[in-house]
């Protein structure tokens, strides 16, 4: 699937798999659009390699959670699941989507996960963030020239694995709506009536488990909720008062 949105955003999520998002940093997006921000979602695979749910379930679940987070637009860039790597081809399609919406910041995968994917995912867009904003490599997209553009930060989320946050972000006021969020994806959380085999994330823990993470973080910082973030360079601050 080619880019299907040009628009400009403030945060670019780009991650994975359809769901990587809501099980990982929807509190996030949630916190920033009700702060007037500008959000858009970019999966870089249809997750059709699953154990649950078929690419079509999941790219309407991934609509319908879209609608519910508040975002300027998702879609998808049809790479391989399981089988994206870090080579140019796949380098010059995120630094394509990064080019098109121009974000200040970044947010994707985990640096390191159970699953692979988030890995090299968030190898992948690290590797495009800072490629993108080098003049030199020419792109297009209907054959309009891009112009370079860099983010001033990508974030990596913490996923099923723990990883020490540099960075936490209070999502207290939108637990809930995370959590309808998460519910869109019906086809892969537990569901008592199904058929299917079971996975990691369709055991009846990993809800509670997520919502534990949660409030591991939220602790961190002296609130209820929380998702946290790490960066390959600390973030910067002008005024070490207004920090929580």
């Amino acid at each position: 699937m080619s880019i299907v949105s040009r628009e400009q955003v403030d945060i670019l999520c780009i991650t994975a798999h359809p769901d990587d998002v809501e099980i990982s940093m929807a509190g996030t997006v949630l916190h920033h659009v009700a702060m007037g921000r500008t959000v858009g979602l970019v999966d870089l695979t249809a997750g059709e390699l699953g154990t649950r749910g078929t690419p079509e379930i999941r790219e309407k679940e991934a609509e319908a959670a879209a609608t519910v987070l508040g975002v300027r637009f998702r879609y998808q860039l049809g790479m391989a699941d399981g089988f994206f790597s870090v080579d140019e081809t796949h380098l010059l399609k995120v630094l394509q989507a990064i080019r098109a919406h121009r974000p200040r910041v970044v947010l994707t995968n985990a640096v390191s996960d159970r699953h692979p994917d988030h890995g090299r995912g968030a190898e992948l867009v690290a590797r495009a963030a800072f490629l993108s904003g080098l003049r030199r490599i020419e792109t297009s997209i209907d054959g309009e020239r891009q112009e370079a553009w860099r983010p001033t930060a990508v974030w990596h989320a913490v996923q099923d694995r723990w990883i020490d946050p540099d960075v936490v972000v209070d999502i207290t006021p939108f637990w809930s709506k995370k959590e309808e969020a998460l519910r869109c994806f019906r086809s892969q959380f537990h569901d008592p009536a199904s058929t299917e085999p079971v996975s990691p994330i369709s055991r009846p823990d990993f809800l509670p488990f997520l919502e534990g993470r949660a409030r591991e973080m939220g602790r961190l910082i002296g609130t209820t909720f929380g998702e946290g973030f790490t960066s390959a360079r600390p973030p910067g601050v002008r005024d070490l008062t207004v920090l929580d």
